[in-house]
């Protein structure tokens, strides 16, 4: 088998990176394990990822990052995409599309309220219901009209979709307050970056506090996530038996 165009997982882990953080050779492996990946090996046993391969990794990695799709259902699009039954919906090919047409078009605006169930496809309650348990600030434009941030769209499709498991906006009340405990945690970690700066941040100064910061969310969410999974473990075995 020709090699050319083929790339080791850890090269594939790497190229990924800058846009994916959290990903590691163990998740892709774990993808693999789950059905959603298949490349090449070599004799020895090496895995071999083409294009079309990392293609298909990007796609999953966006479809569970942009929306919110569990691996289950993701697994079921690509299924029916490799059978010639997949959705409109479900473009694979450019899955970074939506996300610049939000980051252009709609992120930077403020947004009529009235307005969300086409820009965002959830109801006007729905909103007013996020905005009451602090997920997020509606503003007041001059003349009285409750106005949505363009930012808190991604964030405002993440809790439509966790309805999908039956999570309400009532559940997500406990993050808004974890979210103000770990602030402060955050802004004292980061405190020897903006004394090191003095009054004047430079490029690089800014560029070293923003990756601390990205850094420390990362392995706080990471940590957060390996501890919930360890709460429920034994539930989750028992409901795969």
């Amino acid at each position: 088998m020709a090699e050319a165009g083929y790339l080791t997982i850890g090269k594939v882990v790497r190229r990924l990176q800058a846009q994916y953080p959290d990903l590691s050779v163990s998740k892709v492996r774990y993808l693999e394990d789950e059905g959603l990946l298949d490349p090449s090996r070599t004799s020895g046993g090496y895995r071999l990822y083409s294009p079309k391969d990392i293609k298909r990794l990007e796609t999953i990695l966006y479809l569970q990052k942009q929306r919110f799709l569990p691996l289950s259902v993701i697994k079921d699009e690509l299924k029916a995409s490799d059978e010639g039954r997949g959705s409109s919906s479900f473009t694979p090919a450019t899955p970074d599309a939506q996300v610049e047409q939000d980051d252009e078009e709609t992120s930077s605006k403020l947004h009529a309220i009235e307005h969300m169930p086409e820009i965002a496809g959830v109801s006007v309650a729905f909103v007013r219901q996020l905005s009451e348990v602090g997920l997020i600030t509606l503003q007041r434009s001059p003349h009285g009209r409750d106005l949505v941030d363009g930012h808190d769209l991604s964030l405002i499709r993440a809790a439509d979709a966790l309805r999908r498991f039956g999570i309400e906006p009532r559940n997500l009340r406990q993050y808004v307050s974890a979210a103000n405990r770990e602030s402060a945690m955050f802004e004292q970690a980061l405190v020897p970056y903006v004394r090191r700066a003095g009054e004047d941040f430079s490029e690089v100064q800014r560029a070293e506090l923003s990756q601390a910061f990205d850094q420390i969310l990362s392995l706080t969410d990471y940590v957060r996530g390996a501890l919930i999974k360890r709460t429920i473990k034994d539930s989750l075995k028992g409901l795969s038996d």
